[in-house]
């Protein structure tokens, strides 16, 4: 389809034995391809049992769906589990990305939270992106991918097939 729909798993359900079951009979009984869906958990989920987390990803990574660690850099996380965990796509939390212009703290946090991922072979997503400062100072250090409030306020599903009908007419027009 061109589009992926990211998914949040709670804590409870990563942990949940039937995980892996419940995704494969959805997929199977919606028909919907496994590579057009991403599921997010937080670092706080992955790091409540780092080892059942790790043995749950990989599941889910064997269906062929995606993964992603959302609002990185906010929990507690260990780096010798990052790099064991199935994941594709570090999401940097909008807490770092908000005062990117005048926090040289939080610049530096985003600069090597971008490397670090790209290193590990990862994408990036910031996210909170609301100004055209903070999308050039991410796209500069090379940010896979932006999300906030510059693109588009959360929209109603209603709504949304417009918006992407609109979207994708921009992007054949240009």
């Amino acid at each position: 389809t061109g589009f992926r729909v990211s998914i949040n798993l709670s804590t409870k359900q990563l942990q949940s034995e039937s995980l892996y079951h419940d995704v494969s009979s959805v997929l199977r009984r919606c028909h919907v391809d496994a590579a057009d869906i991403e599921f997010e958990i937080t670092e706080t989920a992955a790091m409540n049992d780092p080892d059942l987390a790790v043995q749950r990803l990989n599941d889910l990574r064997s269906l062929g769906v995606s993964l992603s660690i959302d609002d990185f850099g906010t929990g507690y996380s260990s780096l010798a589990y990052l790099k064991r965990l199935p994941i594709d796509t570090l999401k940097l939390d909008k807490s770092f990305v908000r005062d990117i212009e005048t926090d040289q703290n939080d610049a530096e946090i985003c600069m090597a939270s971008i490397t670090l991922a790209h290193n590990l072979g990862m994408n990036v997503v910031a996210e909170g992106v609301e100004t055209e400062a903070q999308r050039n100072f991410l796209t500069r250090h090379q940010c896979d991918y932006l999300q906030g409030y510059l693109f588009s306020r959360p929209l109603p599903a209603s709504d949304m097939s417009k918006y992407l009908e609109e979207k994708l007419l921009h992007l054949t027009t240009s």
